[in-house]
């Protein structure tokens, strides 16, 4: 009987370590209370878990995200999730930019990562922006690289090419970049998707075709078709930002945040 009993409690303390040790699923971290309730109210329309699955990310994976900017919105999910297995890269603007506007951000994102150790200690902060910094991660050792909402930045500065190029180098042969940004129309002059903030989905091929890219995927989940992409302030009339402030401002709440491309290039080779 002691023998018994004796080998029950074995069973017990092994399976409590087995429960400790294993990693939290993608939608545990999603669900986390360590995530703020701005950050929750945004997962219906970022569609976090679908969006990461479509990248084919996995918690052992080394991946890059692009400009997190200072609140981190998917570093909050990425860096728990990758943090005992996997390598996260934050490839954030850098701290002594000539731009105001970045260094506090690239400041705030630390303050970030500093005050939840227990989260974000593993979190490597690489810095980007073109044409001066470009080493986002070591030359072919990256899974992964994301980036949600950025391509319009670089198309107005002129540097979408230098930036995509950058991709390619970081990634190993056959991995992935996953792009998600707000969606023009089908044929948009360039000139007013840089004033809108809307780019097409043909802008972002061709500037990931010519960076070496091969087009692997167009997945619908974050589109929006309540938003028409005609706005007199472009996108940021929409939340999160909602530049009129108040004025229309349960019109544009309806609507919600922009319709966006969810697209998946491979690097090729193996």
């Amino acid at each position: 009987m002691r023998v018994v009993i004796a080998l029950c409690a074995v069973l017990t303390a092994f399976a409590s370590v087995t429960q400790a040790a294993t990693p939290a699923s993608l939608e545990q971290v999603i669900q986390s209370p360590h995530r703020q309730a701005g950050e929750l109210l945004r997962d219906q329309y970022r569609h976090p878990k679908q969006t990461l699955e479509f990248f084919q990310v996995r918690p052992e994976m080394t991946v890059v995200e692009i400009w997190p900017g200072a609140g981190g919105w998917y570093t909050s999910i990425l860096a728990p999730w990758l943090r005992d297995r996997g390598t996260l890269y934050a490839a954030q603007f850098p701290a002594d930019s000539k731009v105001a506007f970045f260094r506090r951000s690239r400041a705030a994102f630390e303050k970030k990562l500093a005050t939840q150790p227990e989260l974000y200690d593993q979190v490597k902060v690489t810095a980007l922006e073109a044409p001066e910094h470009l080493d986002i991660a070591p030359a072919g050792s990256v899974d992964r690289v994301l980036t949600f909402r950025n391509v319009h930045n670089w198309a107005q500065a002129g540097v979408t090419d230098a930036v995509f190029t950058s991709f390619y180098k970081a990634l190993k042969p056959g991995g992935l970049l996953g792009v998600v940004e707000h969606r023009a129309p089908a044929g948009r002059p360039l000139e007013e998707q840089l004033e809108s903030g809307y780019m097409t989905e043909t802008y972002v091929i061709e500037a990931a075709e010519k960076a070496g890219f091969v087009l692997d995927g167009n997945s619908p989940v974050n589109a929006n078709p309540r938003d028409t992409a005609e706005h007199a302030q472009g996108v940021w009339t929409l939340p999160p930002t909602l530049r009129r402030g108040d004025q229309d401002r349960e019109k544009y709440m309806n609507i919600g945040e922009s319709d966006r491309m969810t697209l998946r290039f491979r690097k090729p080779g193996q």
